[in-house]
């Protein structure tokens, strides 16, 4: 990301799982991260809901005093699978456009355990930057090791030359909340010189899909 990221992080983007896990310290991990969000004044942004780690981050970050944006495809509040949004919620279409807003409306990415849907967000969020569409940091909160076999894989993938250092630069790692909103601050975007030629205004690019939303933060 262009300049100081330290100046222009004011919301959080947080992938976590509809599950609350078997592990207890998942949850500690998920309260204690939005209690120092709130702290710190950070506008958080979620898939909207209440269930598993995602209840837990949304409603510690709202009685904290935090402003939460939960972003949802209709079809599952019609559906009713994902109960009642805790904050503003923001409804969409379809899957793809939740994490089109999730981008748009986010300045830095933090992962908490989670399972597909989880996994699904974060290399999304990865292989755009990869594509120099987006580089905006993705903290993993290694929470009791969770992340410990991603993160090998990550290294195995690089060492492959499959995953080159640009990309995997953008994954921050840590084992406490405090130390990550410290890194993502820090982040500066060292961008892979061949991304940097793709010329993404041209055709249906990520411009066309980008909306202000800054109301509803």
């Amino acid at each position: 990301m262009e300049g100081n990221l330290a100046r222009q992080i004011k919301s959080i983007c947080v992938f976590c799982g509809s599950n609350l896990g078997k592990n207890t310290k998942f949850v500690e991990a998920a309260n204690n991260l939005s209690r120092v969000l709130a702290k710190r004044k950070f506008h958080l942004v979620y898939r909207g809901g209440s269930l598993g780690l995602m209840g837990c981050v949304s409603t510690a970050a709202h009685v904290g005093g935090s402003q939460v944006l939960g972003i949802i495809p209709t079809a599952l509040i019609e559906g009713n699978f994902a109960r009642k949004t805790v904050g503003e919620e923001l409804q969409v279409p379809t899957m793809q456009d939740r994490i089109w807003k999730m981008l748009d409306n986010s300045d830095a990415f933090i992962a908490l355990p989670g399972g597909i849907g989880t996994l699904e967000e974060n290399f999304q969020i990865a292989s755009w930057g990869q594509l120099n569409i987006y580089h905006k940091p993705i903290g993993l909160l290694n929470v009791d090791g969770f992340f410990n076999k991603l993160l090998s894989f990550l290294y195995h993938a690089g060492e492959e030359n499959f995953i080159p250092h640009s990309l995997r630069q953008i994954f921050i790692s840590t084992s406490t909340t405090e130390e990550m909103i410290d890194k993502l601050e820090g982040f500066v975007y060292k961008p892979d010189l061949v991304a940097t030629q793709i010329d993404w205004s041209k055709g249906s690019s990520s411009k066309k899909h980008k909306m202000d939303l800054s109301l509803h933060l």
